[in-house]
């Protein structure tokens, strides 16, 4: 097995792993199927806009980056102890395009944090796009625009 490694200065390493995600996927984005290896996640996999059963990976990787963005801002939230409400929520766009004959993503994430201060739901935003791993694994990579509804 060959591995390429980004130098250490523009990757950084962690201090101490807390969790590895293992997936096994054969077939591709074309009637592919992905399974994790404790099984909780076993999808079908289709092209996007395919007629076919299943999800694509831009729809996975919206769902993991709003999940852990909201995590994220609940974690700034609970430092300034700032009450989230319940129905706090991200909807995350994610779009695949073209660019010079390759492909490239952009994203969107909408946040809404009903009945909190605009002022404060912005400092937890803001807060949590420094600190969320998918942020700081898109930065600079993707155009992002998180939008605060």
């Amino acid at each position: 097995m060959n591995t390429t490694k980004m130098p250490e200065e523009t990757i950084g390493r962690p201090e101490k792993v807390l969790y590895t995600a293992k997936a096994h996927t054969i077939g591709g984005r074309e009637g592919g199927s992905s399974r994790t290896s404790d099984g909780r996640l076993d999808v079908k996999l289709s092209a996007p806009g395919a007629p076919d059963t299943g999800t694509n990976p831009e729809q996975l990787f919206a769902a993991g980056w709003s999940a852990c963005f909201l995590s994220a801002i609940k974690l700034a939230a609970g430092k300034k102890k700032i009450k989230l409400p319940s129905d706090a929520a991200i909807d995350a766009e994610v779009d695949l395009g073209t660019m010079d004959g390759g492909y490239l993503l952009q994203a969107r994430l909408n946040v809404s944090l009903p009945g909190v201060d605009h002022d404060v739901a912005q400092e937890l935003v803001d807060a949590a796009h420094q600190t969320c791993p998918y942020s700081k694994a898109t930065r600079g990579n993707i155009d992002v625009e998180i939008n605060l509804l």
